[in-house]
């Protein structure tokens, strides 16, 4: 099934602790029950497809670690009575757990029903597995729409042949970089003050859904896109929070898969934005970003990561792509996304969630925000990190509808 890439492993470090642990989450709400018949079917349309996988370690040194096909998955999750919709992203945000991309099975599929009538779908997967646009794809797959490519029946490559040419790539890549002298030891992302240690839960959430005609409307009428009004927003809201500083830093995920495949295939950028700018400068930051990306510092091989022990890969990893804010535009999900089976969805978003994620493993990024696009909408999913100053998902919708309003957008909330 292939090997293991360089982000992959990254996101295994975390899963087991070096790191903000990480997982992706799809959530559809629908206006009535869901067939659990449906579910049954999706439930294993997903375990023969391609998030049924896990991470096998190699034989020899140097070597990847690589894929092997897995249809062992985590039963249906169903909540107990009947769920309140206030409740609604508590119930989401707890649905990260017990997902192991090596051991067991690295995603599950959840439900509950909802006290207006209708039910709530969680899909949720180890970030090892997948990123944002990769989840929507296995999802496509599964009900029905595009196929994604199919996994191969075994790694191509012996564990000989593939640490050989991994030791191959670093030692040319570290014999060039240090033509240009022996690079410093990069300075880890991290915050200006102690991680907040107060009671209660670490990150919270808050779901906005908005005509795409509105938000549209409201990014031309700034001189932007509805990416860089995106940006700004997630901005605005970390300053309206109490955030200090001047300028903020922004993590801007890119996707460069050239065809549709389930896999980690990002890169990330990032732009300084001043309190200033607006969304049409926003925009001019962001072209020019997404031409430079990301790289490893003083031109080091980035496959160094993967012959290293994982303290020591994640020692000089550490925060690496971790700004004050994190925006990622997972763009317009498949069609197939708006109804599951006979139910229509009256939305759907995409989003990364943060299981047991500790005080003391707070990331540099305060605030998180995910924007897709489905029919007629744009879904805006947050995440705060910062409970110092967003104490509650109560403190955060309400910021983030204050937000919203003050760009001219008339949204709604889950």
């Amino acid at each position: 099934m292939g090997r293991l890439s360089v982000v992959d492993e990254i996101f295994l470090r975390t899963h087991r602790g070096l790191g903000t642990p990480v997982a992706l989450q799809g959530l559809w709400r629908t206006a009535d029950r869901v067939d659990p018949a449906l579910l049954a079917r999706v439930h294993d349309a997903l375990r023969s497809g391609p998030l049924g996988r896990r991470v096998i370690r190699p034989r020899v040194a140097g070597a990847r670690r690589s894929w092997r096909p897995n249809v062992r998955a985590h039963p249906i999750a169903r909540a107990d009575g009947v769920l309140s919709v206030a409740n609604l992203l508590d119930w989401a945000d707890s649905q990260g757990a017990e997902l192991d991309p090596e051991y067991g099975p690295g995603w599950r599929l959840s439900t509950a029903t909802l006290d207006d009538g209708g039910s709530i779908v969680s899909l949720a997967c180890s970030h090892a597995l997948a990123d944002g646009r990769a989840l929507a794809l296995a999802v496509d797959d599964a009900l029905g729409g595009a196929r994604v490519q199919r996994p191969h029946p075994a790694v191509p490559d012996s564990d000989w042949s593939d640490a050989q040419r991994q030791w191959s790539i670093v030692l040319r890549g570290t014999a060039s970089a240090l033509r240009h002298g022996i690079p410093g030891r990069p300075a880890a992302e991290t915050r200006d003050e102690e991680p907040c240690t107060i009671g209660g839960a670490t990150t919270h959430s808050a779901i906005l859904q908005c005509s795409a005609a509105e938000w549209d409307r409201a990014a031309t009428t700034s001189g932007g896109t509805a990416n860089s009004l995106f940006i700004h927003l997630v901005a605005t809201m970390l300053w309206d929070s109490g955030f200090p500083n001047e300028t903020i830093e922004a993590s801007l995920p890119v996707d460069t898969r050239d065809e549709p495949s389930v896999d980690n295939d990002l890169a990330m950028t990032q732009i300084a934005i001043g309190r200033a700018d607006p969304p049409a400068r926003i925009r001019t930051l962001a072209r020019s970003a997404y031409e430079r990306r990301m790289s490893a510092p003083g031109g080091m091989p980035e496959e160094l990561l993967q012959l290293l022990p994982d303290r020591w890969a994640y020692a000089l990893s550490k925060g690496a792509g971790e700004r004050d804010i994190l925006c990622s535009n997972i763009g317009t999900l498949p069609a197939s996304l708006r109804r599951l089976g006979a139910h229509r969805c009256t939305g759907v978003a995409a989003r990364a969630i943060h299981p047991r994620l500790t005080a003391t493993q707070l990331p540099r990024t305060r605030l998180s925000g995910y924007l897709c696009r489905t029919g007629d909408d744009y879904v805006l999913s947050l995440v705060s990190l910062d409970p110092a100053r967003i104490e509650s998902a109560a403190a955060l919708g309400e910021l983030a509808l204050r937000t919203a309003a003050s760009a001219g957008l008339r949204t709604r909330a889950w």
